[in-house]
């Protein structure tokens, strides 16, 4: 297995001078230029006394020089501690405590927001605008004006691509702590090894290769496993450009950011494609004049091919992959959008695999499944017919993290006598090794029957109806109730009322689920479900 560092020199020095990471309308570092920043970091670590394992913090937007933060920190041998920038100031400083971090690179908005507070070991923070000081002593912002001259000094004729060195003998090493949570009360920081990436960069450039002829937009939050692994590294290792968004944009922005990236490859959540065959797909499939034509076999064709050809345009025209993940995807849409040949498939991973768990190629790609175990893992279901009965999803391999720092009750639990991590998501393997994934073993309803239930399957159905913006099915005596957030301007401007619009999501959704899994009535909400940092609903609020 090829180490991602390996990967990152060989396409600095073949790439030397063409565009890396990219802030969108606005700073560009060239693989050239990123190499000189993460050079100049690691002067300023050494003058800092910052040593090998020692934590360095990250927490900003997604922006060029956050990406260069990261590469700096990790290729020195320290580990990343990356934050999400929506967390909260104490829970920022919470974790910076626990993890013991000695610097902290930032927004200025998010560290005047910190205020004051304990701050622990925690030597300086240091701008993510600009690299230099926000908070420290005087005596290391002195070291801070060094660095032009130590790097002079260092390199006297100029930094060439032959300079460039990595350490690549750390396979087993700690390389990053992170937290899926801010929570105050007991974070988990997944601790993930050099290994875990480099398994999940190679399986990624071997499967769906990118080129330095590519380009990426990157909209996923970096701090998240997903965005920094599938976002960030993998792209970077093979000499693909990236476009950093910078905060979440309005539609009208990523559009046009698309439009003009164009970027060969978008991972998203099936609520973006499902939207976009409920308001577009659906209603021009259902004009009368479209359904009889859809008869004529060449014209069905002719339609199906205009449809494909209007998605990728809408992503920016050059898409080679679609990746969903992140929640089960409605069957009809799924159906559908394997029917005109979409090029898409359906991953699942986690933080604690950095990320993928399972994957496979969009031309192999069976439908209503997440894929078949990576190459480098083992699965198991925990059941005694793993392909019919549902059991626990388990996992072992080199990509699985060492365990949550500092938490030796939540590492036990998370694994089995053993040594199988357990994912907490329940589902079965076919013969062929393809996953299906069911639901969370905490959603997980039991009927008075005895039927395991699994809600995400009817959320899938009845997100995809008319006006329905989000939705959780919950027990209440015995009986499945949906919560609903609709879509009240669109229903005044369409002329249609709340009772009808319920009527048809009860109606609608129980034709497409088993006896058992029947919805009763709809509580419609006029607030959004509160949500996690990973804009994933908290459905135990609701239950």
């Amino acid at each position: 297995m090829t180490h991602y560092f390996d990967r990152i020199r060989q396409q600095m020095q073949a790439n030397w001078e063409k565009p890396a990471l990219c802030d969108y309308k606005g700073d560009i570092f060239t693989f050239c230029d990123t190499a000189i920043q993460i050079e100049r970091l690691h002067l300023l670590f050494e003058q800092m006394g910052i040593q090998k394992g020692d934590r360095i913090a990250l927490c900003g937007k997604n922006q060029a020089r956050w990406a260069v933060a990261f590469l700096a920190i990790n290729t020195y041998e320290a580990v990343v501690v990356p934050l999400l920038a929506n967390f909260h100031p104490d829970n920022i400083r919470n974790i910076l405590n626990i993890s013991e971090c000695k610097m902290l690179f930032t927004d200025v908005e998010i560290w005047q927001g910190m205020g004051e507070g304990n701050l622990g070991g925690l030597r300086q923070a240091i701008s993510l605008a600009d690299f230099e000081p926000l908070w420290c002593e005087e005596t290391d912002r002195e070291k801070h004006a060094r660095i032009n001259g130590l790097f002079d000094q260092k390199y006297p004729h100029g930094m060439t691509a032959d300079d460039v060195h990595y350490p690549t003998d750390n396979d087993k090493e700690l390389a990053i702590i992170n937290y899926t949570s801010g929570s105050t009360g007991d974070p988990k920081g997944v601790m993930l090894r050099y290994e875990c990436f480099s398994a999940n960069v190679e399986y990624g450039q071997a499967n769906m290769p990118s080129s330095p002829n590519d380009t990426l937009l990157s909209i996923l939050p970096l701090a998240h496993m997903f965005g920094m692994v599938f976002e960030l590294l993998y792209p970077l290792c093979g000499g693909t450009p990236i476009y950093f968004l910078g905060k979440a944009p309005s539609p009208s922005i990523l559009m046009k950011a698309l439009r003009d990236v164009r970027p060969y490859l978008i991972t998203a959540v099936p609520m973006i494609f499902e939207k976009i065959y409920g308001k577009k797909i659906k209603p021009l499939l259902s004009k009368p004049m479209v359904r009889s034509l859809m008869y004529v076999p060449f014209i069905q064709k002719f339609i199906f091919k205009k449809i494909r050809r209007e998605i990728d345009a809408t992503f920016g025209g050059n898409i080679r992959l679609y990746i969903m993940g992140g929640a089960a995807v409605n069957p009809e849409v799924e159906r559908f959008f394997h029917k005109i040949g979409l090029h898409f498939t359906i991953g699942y991973g986690m933080t604690e695999a950095a990320p993928l768990l399972t994957y496979e190629r969009w031309d192999k790609f069976v439908l209503r499944s997440c894929g078949k175990a990576m190459s480098f893992l083992q699965l198991r279901i925990d059941s005694d017919n793993p392909s019919r009965k549902p059991g626990e999803i388990q996992a072992k391999g080199i990509s699985l993290f060492s365990g949550y720092y500092k938490n030796e009750e939540a590492t036990r639990a998370a694994f089995t006598d053993d040594g199988w991590f357990r994912t907490g998501d329940t589902g079965v393997i076919d013969k062929a090794g393809n996953v299906f994934i069911r639901g969370r073993l905490k959603s997980m309803l039991l009927s008075s029957n005895g039927q395991n239930i699994y809600p995400e399957e009817i959320e899938s159905i009845i997100i995809n109806q008319p006006f329905v913006l989000e939705a959780v099915v919950v027990m209440r005596n015995d009986k499945l109730v949906a919560l609903c957030l609709l879509d009240q301007d669109a229903m005044r401007k369409n002329g249609v009322g709340q009772v009808e619009v319920v009527n048809e999501i009860v109606r609608a959704t129980n034709e497409q689920t088993d006896p058992y899994s029947k919805i009763s009535a709809v509580e419609v909400r006029t607030e959004p479900f509160e949500k996690t940092a990973k804009l994933s609903i908290k459905r135990y609020l609701y239950s």
